[in-house]
């Protein structure tokens, strides 16, 4: 097994699922400068992806830009506005490609959700050798998904930590 500096590391972050999570268990919103800091930890960062919805308005640049002064590449999607007001932005096959196609760069993958969907991408991921640890709050995370992740960290447990104060 490779000491912890020796590791390589890509972090995948589901913008929308962390602040969604934040923001309806605690009213708060994520942290994440420190999500960023401790999916590294003593580890060397290949790379970091934060994936965003972008509105008609705009107004998320400056969200968008501080992301990128984290030291994040940001892949950007459109919100689309379905007829009859439902709204849609889903990252889901966007993050899986991205984790498959970094898998032979990395020891270690971190995926910043908790969403469900991702179950199978973790089971691939981890047949192919790759330790991935998913980083959620744990009152929204899926429990299959814990369970199958080699390490599940809840940011929950420090909200201290995790979440900016208003």
């Amino acid at each position: 097994m490779l000491k912890p500096k020796e590791q390589r590391v890509v972090v995948l972050i589901d913008v929308q699922n962390m602040y969604h999570s934040a923001k309806n268990l605690y009213r708060a919103k994520a942290n994440f400068a420190e999500i960023l800091k401790s999916a590294v930890s003593e580890r060397r960062l290949i790379r970091a992806f934060a994936y965003v919805v972008r509105t008609k308005t705009g107004e998320e640049k400056p969200f968008f830009d501080a992301l990128i002064k984290l030291g994040m590449e940001t892949r950007v999607r459109d919100l689309q506005e379905f007829y009859g007001g439902m709204k849609k932005a889903d990252w889901d096959v966007g993050i899986s490609v991205d984790a498959i196609k970094c898998a032979n760069k990395a020891d270690v993958i971190v995926l910043v959700s908790g969403d469900g969907d991702f179950i199978q991408l973790v089971e691939y991921l981890k047949n192919q050798g790759i330790r991935v640890e998913v980083m959620a709050f744990g009152k929204s995370a899926s429990s299959k998904l814990r369970e199958v992740a080699d390490e599940f960290i809840d940011l929950g447990e420090s909200p201290e930590i995790y979440l900016l104060k208003k």
